[in-house]
């Protein structure tokens, strides 16, 4: 089968969804499979890259680690059709997401969305943020699944949040994989020597972009009283990003700082070295759809302690594999990352967080999605635009078109009744609201 990837973050980018894409795509080529990528231009990519083609893109775009992809209509023509796709697979409903829908209406192939982000926590990157932005960034998600045959949720609590929201119900769970086998496989010596935490010390470890969307300065808090009650404990944090200033003036608030480490952005063998120089794995964020990271951290054999989120809740099965927080409580985080501190307690669910990461190894997830592209070619058939030419080419692209200005007139008035639902009084007919916010008689 050739598979076409369209994703707005690749490598050299760190982040779930880049690596998610590698994963899938290098699974899916070990199983025999053609896959292309189509990626914006980034610093430091890679020079040769064969199966990928990179369009022009404005780089960090507003402060963030992220580039903005340019789509120009008319610049993958050749690429697309000398590589003869079966299947375009949209990771994004915006921007190169855009061009896929076009490129599947375009040579009538079938589209599928993988719904990697829950884009309303991340308006904060936007001018003008807004609740009216997160509500745009919500809509967008929806109105773009119903121009998909086929939509993927990395965890069932999304694909329940989607079909909650009205999306496309065509949806099939299928995680982000993991190399269990690799990750299973490190020592954590290295990283321990060189921050000089003793061998037998406590260490407290999270790994992830340090950035707002991550609640990172409640993890902060909660670790930092954490180590001041466990006074031998260490905290080790893998990653990098605008957060790490106000994490670090939080441990020196609690008195700890001397005692947190910060690695900086890790790739390769130093990234699984540093999760087995961990003992257990805390984890905040509420802005995920599976948490990539905590499936790592439990293939390496830690507990995970986090906070109840969709997508988390999957993966955390409480007091089983670690524990899992029901609200943003500091007291509640620093209390279940003491108790980890015994040995004995965090060895039976070392064991459960092990079989809790084979059931998303890599192999297993690319061969799940490969059942969806299946599905979604046998109900498409194998008809394609590719070998025509001259009017039919024409009105094919007109059509694509023409169909992604439907798109977003649907989203323009999905955006506009859900203003008119938060402005009109409560009294008005049509609004459901309690009847205790009516006025009085």
């Amino acid at each position: 089968m050739n598979i076409l990837m369209f994703t707005n973050t690749y490598a050299p980018i760190v982040g779930g969804v880049s690596e998610s894409v590698q994963r899938l795509k290098a699974q899916l080529q070990l199983a025999g499979h053609n896959v292309l990528v189509v990626a914006p231009r980034l610093e430091g990519q890679p020079r040769d890259e064969a199966d990928v083609v990179r369009v022009v893109a404005v780089q960090h775009f507003n402060g963030s680690d992220f580039s903005l992809p340019v789509p120009i209509p008319g610049q993958l023509v050749e690429a697309v059709e000398a590589f003869d796709p079966d299947v375009v697979h949209s990771h994004h409903p915006f921007l190169l997401g855009d061009t896929a829908a076009r490129v599947a209406d375009t040579y009538g192939l079938p589209l599928i969305f993988t719904h990697h982000t829950l884009y309303e926590h991340y308006t904060h990157y936007v001018p003008g943020d807004s609740p009216l932005m997160q509500r745009f960034a919500k809509a967008l998600a929806t109105e773009y699944s119903h121009m998909c045959d086929e939509v993927v949720a990395p965890s069932a609590s999304i694909r329940d949040l989607l079909l909650e929201r009205g999306a496309n119900a065509s949806i099939t769970v299928v995680a982000s994989g993991v190399d269990v086998a690799r990750f299973a496989a490190g020592s954590g010596k290295a990283w321990r020597e060189r921050f000089g935490i003793p061998r037998a010390a406590y260490v407290i470890g999270h790994l992830g972009r340090l950035a707002r969307e991550k609640n990172l300065l409640f993890l902060a808090e909660s670790v930092g009283c954490a180590l001041e009650r466990l006074p031998e404990a260490h905290f080790l944090i893998v990653g990098d990003g605008d957060a790490r200033a106000a994490m670090h003036a939080v441990a020196e608030k609690c008195g700890v700082a001397e005692r947190v480490h910060f690695t900086g952005n890790l790739q390769g063998q130093g990234l699984v070295d540093a999760y087995h120089a961990m003992d257990v794995f805390a984890f905040a964020s509420h802005s995920e759809t599976q948490g990539m990271v905590i499936a790592e951290a439990m293939a390496t054999g830690l507990p995970v302690v986090a906070v109840d989120a969709p997508g988390v809740r999957e993966m955390v099965a409480d007091e089983r594999n670690g524990f899992l927080l029901a609200n943003d409580d500091v007291e509640a985080m620093a209390e279940a990352l003491v108790l980890l501190n015994d040995v004995e307690r965090r060895r039976p669910m070392t064991a459960a967080a092990r079989r809790m990461a084979a059931d998303v190894d890599e192999a297993r997830c690319a061969e799940r999605c490969l059942s969806v592209y299946r599905r979604a070619v046998a109900v498409g058939g194998p008809y394609t635009h590719a070998d025509e030419g001259g009017w039919d080419r024409v009105r094919a692209r007109l059509g694509a078109e023409w169909r992604m200005l439907r798109h977003r007139g649907r989203l323009l008035k999905h955006i506009m009744q859900a203003e008119w639902d938060q402005e009109r009084p409560a009294w008005w007919p049509g609004r459901r609201e309690k009847a205790s916010e009516l006025p009085p008689k």
